[in-house]
């Protein structure tokens, strides 16, 4: 049986990181452990992560690292190092999981390939609805919903819209699944990627480039992504030039990545 490591990302916000750890205890099948890969968090996240460590019935880490700006190749790198399933299913600290979200994503994996599943997007409204009432379920049918058509789940629906495709379009590792022995074929993460954007798109390319083919998912493993301001993009610039590297290269592995934290150097 295929196990499973659920990865969340988070920086600084352990309102939303409840929640979203909470709709991962309540999955129809539970992850096999849950690593919080946090990018340098105040010691309130990690209270909360032990909090929900205590009472979980799975395995559930603390991957911290030193607040040193936008860093989140190095900070999934470093879960991923520590996470001992087959499987791994990257979240953001801002998603919050569709009850049948691991489930579905394992009835998705297949050798060679990754996944790229879809999401809701929520209003600011529905958002502070939801964290003022702490609740991590979200009615297809409530206000406040931007694309109402990516709350449904449906096996048939997906067998007949979900398809193999090339190409980065879309690529957004707010949920995404992948084998860990293929991140760990191209050396995970590019840690040479600082500030908001495209290191989850290099990632792609790379396991494109060494032959891994991208499933897209469509009407099942549903997440709902809750509302906030949007990143700083100052280093969107020098992220697209090293994006651009890799495609015209057809690079598959990156020498800043996850091989230093296996006890096999950088490099």
């Amino acid at each position: 049986m295929t196990t499973v490591s659920l990865v969340v990302t988070t920086y600084n916000w352990k309102e939303a990181l409840a929640l979203v750890l909470a709709s991962a205890l309540a999955q129809s099948r539970l992850a096999d452990e849950i690593i919080v890969a946090d990018d340098g968090s105040r010691p309130d996240t990690a209270a909360l992560v032990a909090d929900f460590a205590g009472r979980s019935p799975v395995p559930l880490l603390h991957s911290w690292q030193e607040d040193k700006g936008f860093r989140a190749a190095m900070s999934r790198n470093r879960a991923i190092a520590r996470a001992g399933s087959d499987y791994v299913v990257l979240v953001d600290g801002d998603i919050l999981l569709g009850p049948h979200f691991i489930a579905d994503h394992l009835a998705a994996a297949r050798p060679g390939f990754f996944v790229q599943g879809s999401r809701v997007l929520l209003t600011a409204e529905r958002t502070a609805q939801l964290l003022r009432d702490g609740s991590c379920r979200v009615s297809p049918w409530a206000r406040g919903i931007e694309n109402r058509k990516n709350c449904i789940r449906s096996p048939l629906l997906s067998a007949l819209f979900s398809h193999r495709r090339q190409g980065l379009s879309g690529i957004k590792t707010c949920n995404f699944g992948f084998w860990r022995r293929d991140a760990l074929a191209v050396n995970g993460f590019n840690e040479d990627f600082v500030g908001w954007g495209r290191e989850d798109s290099e990632y792609a390319a790379r396991l494109l480039n060494h032959g891994i083919r991208r499933y897209t998912l469509k009407f099942m493993a549903n997440a709902y992504h809750l509302y906030h301001p949007v990143q700083s993009r100052e280093r969107l610039p020098e992220n697209d030039t090293l994006l651009d590297a890799v495609v015209r290269d057809k690079t598959s592995w990156c020498v800043h990545g996850i091989r230093q934290y296996l006890g096999g150097g950088d490099g």
